[in-house]
């Protein structure tokens, strides 16, 4: 099963316990675009959108917004989540980004958050270009957590349980607050985009001890665990986080936007 479909048996997991983004990342955006777009209605296309934590910031800009998902479930929870809200602003596609028929040159716009590393490389970025339009930009936003005092040493703390269960090598790296994202090297090497930038936000989320648990279920690793590994791993963090932590940990985050400009 391709992994990404993964994120598919946990939408409503997903959309509760996942962090959205700081409107002040949208500001940026639409400034990059320019007043003429930014003030009118931009065509926008969002690749792998999820359950909507970037289209609704989208959409409330005054946006048009092809959205571009793998999952049929998160495909049909996004579309019933957010084109009531929107009528006419918002349309699905229930398809993988690589083997979607996207029109050349269509859009003002196109955006991908926090799902960049799970496009084929081959397609995410000359795929993207060949979407927008002159002069138009992409962007790509990523959600990264940092190592610091914020967490209280918590995941350094949990780190030999999430070895104990998961098959897979735990990372345990964490990237510094002035991290350079891969997808800047990548706009900045292919030579498509010009005027490449890269901001940074500091984005912070806070978890009761049930809200972590359901952050933990909607990770695509834990998800393919056996079901008992999985709830034993979700039972001992939350007593840590009860017990150690007196019911609430911090997860510190940095969001990253690259922004870059197709050619006139």
């Amino acid at each position: 099963m391709d992994k990404r479909l993964t994120f598919d048996e946990v939408a409503e997991v997903y959309d509760r316990a996942r962090p959205s983004y700081p409107d002040e990342l949208f500001d940026d955006i639409f400034s990059y675009l320019g007043e003429e777009l930014s003030s009118g209605e931009p065509s926008v296309l969002e690749i792998a959108p999820g359950t909507g934590k970037a289209t609704r910031s989208l959409l409330e800009r005054g946006a048009y917004v092809v959205a571009v998902e793998i999952g049929p479930r998160l495909a049909a929870f996004l579309e019933q989540k957010l084109s009531p809200e929107f009528p006419g602003r918002l349309r699905v596609i229930n398809s993988s980004f690589e083997d979607a028929t996207i029109e050349h040159q269509s859009f003002d716009l196109v955006v991908v958050a926090t799902a960049f590393e799970w496009i084929d490389p081959a397609f995410r970025v000359l795929k993207s270009h060949d979407a927008l339009r002159s002069d138009g930009v992409f962007a790509v936003i990523s959600t990264n957590q940092i190592s610091s005092p914020a967490d209280r040493g918590f995941f350094e703390r949990v780190i030999p349980i999430y070895q104990k269960y998961q098959r897979e090598e735990v990372d345990t790296h964490l990237h510094d607050e002035q991290l350079v994202p891969e997808e800047y090297e990548e706009l900045r090497s292919r030579g498509l985009f010009v005027d490449v930038q890269l901001r940074r936000y500091r984005w912070d989320q806070t978890y009761t001890t049930g809200g972590y648990a359901d952050l933990v279920r909607s990770y695509s690793v834990t998800v393919v665990m056996p079901q008992a590994d999985r709830e034993s791993l979700i039972a001992e963090l939350s007593h840590v986080i009860d017990e150690e932590y007196g019911g609430s940990v911090t997860r510190p985050l940095v969001i990253t936007l690259t922004l870059g400009r197709r050619p006139k």
